[in-house]
């Protein structure tokens, strides 16, 4: 999937130019719809829940919620106009019977996916009485080319229990994106809102695809849902699967401790997910409250250094846990090489150290216990607190297009679920920042010294 680069001078508060009703007009897109105007149609939920409480369209969630804030300059200014929050409104733009929805999940597995199906289509069929919604197989190349990868009705019998499942029902798929072709199979079946699932190389495409259907003035929703086991997706407090991986690595490395603890001299080693950042590993040490060490990729630290405190840490206790992030520790065992996509190939910083700490500990009886289980915490099944957040998710993504609003993701700011345009999602990655109370938690809860910890 195509990543983003370079700055990014969208704003939260530029909301016209990705409402149905306000996006072909001239200008820069500053500012916000007036919903209350432009959506005519009274919302089914309005019939059928009339005592709900519906949200204003213009309700705002402050960007920056902090007084005499000590980390001001690191907040992202693109939230100062606030956030228009992502909820049903009394009125909305499509009218329902119009509607022909599909949905397509992006990218590589995570826990979750499912979930977030089962949400949008019960929200749909259920609240607005939209019976058309198309799974569409295999990410953006079902999207593309739904003759070689059939769309699948989707029905609340069908996504009755897929949430029980690991995986995605609609077959995950990467590249495969055609802006023009993707909008001739969705205006050849009728469809007038997409749901794309998938992380900031999804959401990057999908801002591609918003900007192909403005150009061409073709009527249509999308909307982004996104995802990432690493949470590095900017501007959001956090993506759905994200907590999934950090119960299920914390599992992973209670199994670390059990081999370490049960060895004379016993250094249990973890290789979790994150290339780029070290969420996942960062926040697994933490739930765990058994790591010693956590190194991760914004962190460079000095093997001689990592020794030193493998020989401490042992001494102390007889043994030792390790958790690392498959992109720390690159200065060790880069390749220099890239894939096909332009990618930097890593190397295995996890056998790099099993290897290395194995060797220096094998003359006094120590050995190391090494465990990778990527691929078994990214097709877990979603957990119950992931579940719900995943729910929430889906629900106001379907609120979000039926109000008219299309190039745009749903997501917590505030752990409030707001709108935000694709662009912005799309504009960088989030990394872990060393100066932040986070890691300095992690930090102090593995007991780890200042060399390792990138206060040197």
């Amino acid at each position: 999937m195509a990543k983003a680069s370079g700055e990014c001078k969208e704003t939260s508060g530029h909301l016209r130019k990705h409402h149905l009703a306000t996006w072909q007009e001239e200008g820069d897109g500053l500012g916000l719809p007036k919903e209350n105007e432009v959506n005519k149609v009274t919302s089914p939920l309005a019939k059928s829940w009339p005592h709900m409480l519906f949200k204003n369209p213009d309700e705002l969630v402050a960007g920056h919620i902090i007084l005499n804030d000590s980390k001001a300059s690191l907040r992202p200014s693109a939230l100062s106009p606030g956030c228009v929050r992502a909820n049903a409104c009394r009125n909305i733009f499509w009218e329902p019977s119009v509607v022909k929805a599909a949905i397509a999940t992006c990218g590589g597995l995570c826990p979750g996916l499912n979930s977030i199906i089962r949400g949008v289509t019960n929200n749909l069929w259920f609240q607005y009485g939209v019976k058309e919604i198309y799974g569409m197989q295999a990410g953006y190349n079902g999207l593309a080319e739904p003759d070689l990868y059939p769309p699948i009705k989707l029905t609340p019998t069908f996504v009755d229990d897929i949430h029980m499942k690991g995986g995605s029902v609609l077959k995950a798929g990467r590249g495969g994106f055609d802006a023009e072709k993707i909008l001739d199979s969705m205006k050849g079946l009728g469809v007038t809102v997409v749901f794309l699932v998938g992380g900031d190389g999804t959401q990057f495409a999908g801002n591609l695809l918003y900007e192909a259907a403005l150009k061409r003035a073709q009527l249509i929703s999308i909307v982004g849902v996104p995802k990432s086991i690493d949470n590095d997706v900017v501007m959001f407090d956090k993506t759905f699967g994200f907590d999934s991986a950090v119960a299920e690595a914390a599992e992973v490395i209670r199994n670390g401790w059990v081999e370490a603890s049960s060895a004379f001299k016993g250094v249990g080693i973890v290789k979790l997910m994150g290339r780029d950042a070290g969420f996942v590993s960062m926040f697994a040490s933490m739930a765990s409250d058994i790591v010693d060490l956590c190194l991760i990729p914004e962190v460079k630290v000095k093997f001689e250094d990592i020794l030193a405190h493998v020989d401490k840490v042992v001494a102390r206790k007889g043994f030792m846990v390790i958790a690392v992030a498959e992109g720390a520790g690159q200065e060790f065992v880069s390749t220099g090489e890239k894939d096909a996509t332009g990618h930097t190939i890593y190397g295995d910083i996890g056998t790099f150290l099993r290897d290395k700490i194995n060797e220096h500990l094998k003359p006094t009886g120590g050995r190391t216990f090494y465990i990778d289980p990527s691929y078994i915490i990214r097709s877990a099944p979603v957990r119950p607190i992931d579940h719900t957040f995943c729910a929430r998710l889906a629900v106001d993504a379907v609120h979000t297009a039926m109000r008219g609003y299309t190039g745009v993701c749903v997501g917590p700011v505030h752990d409030i679920i707001v709108i935000l345009p694709s662009k912005l999602i799309a504009s960088g990655k989030k990394t872990v920042n060393p100066k932040r109370s986070a890691w300095q938690q992690c930090v102090q809860a593995c007991g780890m010294p200042h060399e390792l910890a990138g206060y040197v």
